[in-house]
């Protein structure tokens, strides 16, 4: 029963989140690592990543074609990001070490989504320059890799705050952002050794991420405002990161 539960909160999720241009790292993380699952890190990492890839690849092909990826524009972003997420995907962590990691990440994915700044066009954007971009995107591709959360969710609220672009293109680099650095977080998991993946387990939840995640991008824009689903999702995932920090702290009880 736990695990139809499971499938279908995977499937909302990734309804909810495709509509809002991200992947659900952070919610199938936090689904995940509850401890009545009773999953250890090496399956946790490698199922959200894979489901985060699921989600967004049909996204960023959609704003590749409308052409809000400019290559011009968000290479700093991914060069400095994807080795990090290496990097990190290659780091090996102690159950407890990552459970907390993760806990205190969601804890600022939730007030990363709860923020809701708006493009004033006639600021001018406080992110300039190539170092200070390779500077941001390489910390949050590192963190990415190392709890194996996409960082989408990091990033897009940052460049919001920071006035970079318009909000399409913020979600196309978002997307894109999620996209490479999963891969690149599943790569390092791979060449750690650490991939272990249970397909009678991964399976189903691949399919029905897939499934929620092609009807959320195709009626999001039309059905749901996404300030609503930021801060509902940002609720959520407070309060799962609170349970998780609940049972994993202090590493000293374990």
């Amino acid at each position: 029963m736990e695990f139809y539960i499971l499938l279908l909160a995977f499937f909302v999720i990734a309804l909810v989140y495709a509509s809002v241009g991200f992947g659900g790292g952070s919610s199938y993380l936090a689904l995940l690592a509850q401890p009545f699952f009773l999953l250890l890190p090496d399956v946790i990492r490698p199922t959200a990543l894979l489901c985060n890839i699921v989600v967004v690849t049909g996204g960023t092909i959609v704003f590749y074609r409308e052409g809000k990826i400019d290559w011009k524009e968000v290479w700093p972003f991914l060069v400095a990001s994807v080795p990090f997420a290496l990097v990190g995907g290659m780091w090996k962590l102690e159950q407890n070490v990552f459970f907390i990691i993760l806990a205190v990440s969601l804890l600022i994915a939730a007030v990363l989504l709860w923020i809701n700044p708006t493009r004033n066009e006639e600021k001018a954007s406080l992110l300039v320059g190539v170092p200070s971009k390779m500077v941001l995107s390489g910390g949050i591709g590192f963190l990415s890799g190392l709890v194996s959360i996409g960082g989408g969710i990091f990033l897009s609220p940052i460049l919001h705050l920071l006035n970079w672009n318009e909000a399409k293109r913020i979600s196309a680099l978002a997307s894109l952002f999620i996209l490479v650095n999963s891969i690149s977080g599943l790569t390092g998991q791979w060449l750690r050794g650490g991939l272990h993946l249970q397909w009678s387990f991964l399976l189903p939840l691949l399919i029905a991420v897939l499934a929620g995640g092609q009807i959320g991008s195709r009626l999001g824009a039309i059905k749901f405002n996404p300030i609503y689903i930021k801060r509902i999702t940002a609720v959520l995932i407070f309060v799962a990161a609170v349970h998780i920090l609940k049972d994993h702290w202090p590493i000293s009880n374990n």
